[in-house]
């Protein structure tokens, strides 16, 4: 079975407020899924995530060279 956790425990395992959970979710940076008006998040995703926040692969759909940032860019 899949472990998965609620936006709470995302936002106390990476250590940010759950308004950053928030808009990374929705910005679709953050690996996650919605469930009528509630997120939730695949453990090995959010590991795997964090154990890659060192590349610098531009997010899916993003034109090269234009100023795209990454996709743990916070701006």
């Amino acid at each position: 079975m899949t472990d998965l956790l609620t936006l709470s425990e995302v936002s106390t395992f990476l250590k940010v407020p759950k308004s950053t959970i928030y808009k990374l979710a929705r910005e679709r940076r953050l690996p996650g899924h919605k469930v009528g008006k509630h997120w939730r998040f695949v453990r090995e995703e959010i590991e795997a995530w964090v154990q890659n926040s060192g590349d610098e692969e531009p997010m899916v759909g993003a034109a090269a060279g234009n100023g795209s940032r990454d996709r743990f860019s916070l701006n």
